[in-house]
């Protein structure tokens, strides 16, 4: 067949024209394109199934995990026999379609005191993506459990007050509390994995806290503002009038008026204590010294104006607190008058320093004019005790609590104590009665705590918010008692032990159960508890009420306290103490995944 010309341009003509058509080309880039999208939805799907399935796989793993931790005398060829077991029971997934996991544990993932860490594998087929060669799909989880509770700090935060003496037939309360305190400390000893990872603090507590003189007299963390000052009442001007205990007139006497040889100037005739003081006179400024009604006139203590300890029966806020000092007595210049009138006598004053004059009305008795110094101990007769920490702003403290609401509470922010704000430290006293036993830091040496755990006596009052506030300040970074940070998958716990109700703190309370003021204690332990809480420390509170000494079975601030209602435990026995001990020691060292 020729082609002449006119044939020729038709058919370059129509070549042209294919060669310009769309319609052919959206075909074969729709038929290039369909490749990549059907491996990619391919792809998704598989994926999916994978994921799914390494879902399935964790939850059976966990468990076959769990199954070891509660199991004792394993090998790990029993472990992984085990683990087999339980994690055939629980895995659904139907393995003809997505393949049989299998589950191992690595030689170096047993530890028969402590851990295991296992892992299961799958090769699961896939659906589309064979159809580009990819055939399965590799599928791996592990989960790694540990029993012991490895990482674990406890604050043992224990009533130490007098009432702990009492009890029923199996002994005292301070027994049963010491008996069960020790196997808690066995129990969380035998649960860590290796040494510092339980670690346990103790805080007695009485009305106070005993952090231990010998570690703490030289710290930035104590306040002496307060331990070293003289009584709020008399102050140290030598000025100050003294209401006139033995005449009527003058109504008031100088402080400057009594000096050796003189009586007490805070008591009246019968040497019973006046207002506004609420203490006596004693022999020197060492803390318990006895009473004494005349000052001495001789002998090293010469002059010497001691007070002894506050009956808080004007000083409210001083209440069985001692002042650690006295006023000396150097012979001044001039006299002072100490009563007037026609029965004016020097009745009270020695006649060495004292004399009358006149007659009638005008009958003056003058008495020599002393200057007086407050001069405080020194720190190291100091006993280790501190109580509440300042709230900042003035406060003024009635017998119906305290009026204008404090600006700041330390124990309830737990701020770290610093020099550069005294408000922050711990106020160091003397109280009429300190706990026997010193706080111990959180350590891993079970033989020096259980030790500790021996020297708790019973003796002095409860105030359950400062063993609160110190055993939350022990769980927390820093002062005052070098806590170092906290390790990771580290759980903070907080046992609060107490066999009363709140009785006495550094502003409220007579010692005594059920007063107006005990609430006042009772909310600020309140406080502190909910910041303890806020800031992650689970807290178990337990009222041991052995004879009904609370005249209820239940303590309100005790249970507020405990992070829920399974953490709290009101106790009518000795015995009872330590099962619950026992008990919560297994729930802090309970097996858990930890991955």
């Amino acid at each position: 067949m020729k082609f002449t010309g006119t044939r020729m341009r038709k058919f370059a003509t129509k070549i042209r024209a294919f060669l310009r058509a769309e319609r052919g080309n959206v075909t074969m880039m729709f038929a290039v394109a369909l490749v990549p999208l059907m491996i990619g939805a391919g792809a998704g799907l598989d994926f999916a199934r994978a994921i799914m399935v390494r879902q399935q796989m964790g939850e059976a793993l966990d468990a076959a995990a769990l199954a070891i931790g509660s199991s004792t005398g394993l090998t790990q060829a029993s472990a992984q026999t085990l683990a087999q077991k339980y994690f055939d029971a629980d895995y659904t997934v139907d393995p003809s379609g997505y393949g049989t996991p299998t589950v191992s544990i690595p030689a170096t993932g047993y530890n028969s005191t402590g851990s295991v860490t296992i892992t299961a594998t799958n090769s699961m087929p896939t659906v589309l993506m064979k159809l580009v060669g990819i055939s399965t799909l590799p599928v791996s989880t592990t989960s790694n459990v540990i029993w012991g509770q490895s990482k674990l700090w406890v604050a043992l935060v224990l009533d130490n007050s007098g009432s702990m003496s009492n009890g029923d037939a199996s002994g005292s309360k301070m027994s049963a509390l010491q008996s069960a305190s020790h196997q808690l400390l066995t129990i969380l000893q035998n649960a860590a994995s290796s040494p510092g990872d339980v670690k346990v603090g103790i805080v007695p507590f009485t009305r106070s806290v005993n952090m231990g003189e010998a570690n703490y007299v030289g710290s930035a963390s104590i306040d002496w503002g307060e331990w070293g000052a003289p009584p709020v009442a008399p102050g140290i001007n030598a000025s100050y009038a003294v209401p006139n205990a033995r005449f009527a007139a003058p109504a008031t006497i100088s402080f400057e008026a009594w000096g050796a040889g003189d009586k007490c100037p805070f008591t009246n005739n019968g040497n019973n204590q006046m207002s506004p003081f609420g203490f006596n006179c004693v022999g020197n400024s060492a803390n318990g010294s006895a009473n004494i009604s005349t000052i001495a006139s001789a002998g090293a203590n010469k002059g010497l104006i001691c007070p002894g300890s506050d009956s808080g029966v004007y000083n409210t806020a001083h209440n069985l607190r001692y002042y650690n000092g006295c006023w000396t007595s150097v012979a001044g210049v001039g006299t002072v008058a100490v009563a007037t009138g026609s029965t004016a006598l020097c009745t009270g004053f020695a006649a060495a320093n004292c004399s009358c004059a006149g007659a009638g009305a005008a009958k003056t008795c003058t008495t020599k004019k002393w200057v007086h110094a407050w001069v405080p101990n020194n720190h190291s007769t100091w006993s280790g005790c501190v109580m509440d920490r300042q709230r900042s702003g003035v406060q003024t403290m009635t017998t119906a609590g305290p009026r204008g609401a404090p600006l700041m509470n330390y124990d309830t922010t737990n701020t770290q104590p610093s020099n550069l704000t005294p408000d922050t430290q711990f106020p160091a006293e003397n109280p009429s009665s300190c706990p026997a036993a010193t706080v111990t830091v959180l350590s891993f040496n079970f033989a020096t705590l259980g030790a500790q755990i021996d020297t708790m006596a019973p003796g002095g009052y409860t105030n359950q918010a400062i063993g609160v506030a110190h055993g939350w300040q022990m769980l927390t970074l820093g002062a005052p008692y070098g806590t170092p940070a906290l390790p990771a998958n580290t759980s903070r716990y907080m046992i609060l032990v107490s066999d009363g109700l709140n009785t006495l703190d550094r502003w409220w309370g007579d010692g005594t159960e059920g007063t107006v003021q005990d609430g006042f204690i009772d909310q600020h332990e309140k406080d502190t508890c909910d910041a303890a809480k806020a800031d992650g420390v689970v807290i178990y509170a337990i009222y041991v009420n052995v004879g009904n000494v609370g005249g209820a079975g239940n303590s309100a601030p005790l249970s507020y306290c405990a992070s829920d209602a399974t953490k709290y435990y009101a106790l009518t026995s000795n015995n009872a103490v330590i099962t619950t001990f026992n008990q919560i020691a297994q729930q802090i060292t309970n097996v858990r995944v930890v991955k």
